[in-house]
């Protein structure tokens, strides 16, 4: 599965794991759709058991006209149940967009 998301400058909820679930989060992609000025990505991991978010990526550039791979294939993570990938941009003007590609498993 796949689902993407125009980052504002306040933290969203990109991907969140539904309960008796299991998210393998195969990649993370950042593009900045701004053909002129840079932009800065934050992306975290949001631990449901402990409500602690940690970063992936932490006010990372993006240059205008390109891509971020915050998390490729190679490197897969897992969302438990509550787990969630939250992310932003510096700017409000939306020019970043994140694409996350995703396995959902059963938990139950």
């Amino acid at each position: 599965k796949t689902t993407g998301l125009a980052l504002t400058s306040s933290s969203q909820d990109v991907l969140t794991c539904a309960a008796d679930k299991l998210l393998k989060v195969n990649s993370i992609i950042v593009a900045n759709v701004d053909g002129t000025d840079n932009d800065e990505v934050t992306v975290k991991w949001y631990n449901a058991d402990n409500t602690t978010a940690f970063s992936l990526a932490s006010t990372v550039t993006v240059p205008a006209d390109s891509t971020l791979v915050v998390l490729g294939k190679d490197a897969p993570i897992y969302l438990e149940e509550g787990d969630k990938i939250q992310a932003n941009g510096a700017a409000a003007s939306g020019d970043l967009e994140i694409i996350v590609s995703y396995e959902e498993l059963d938990d139950a």
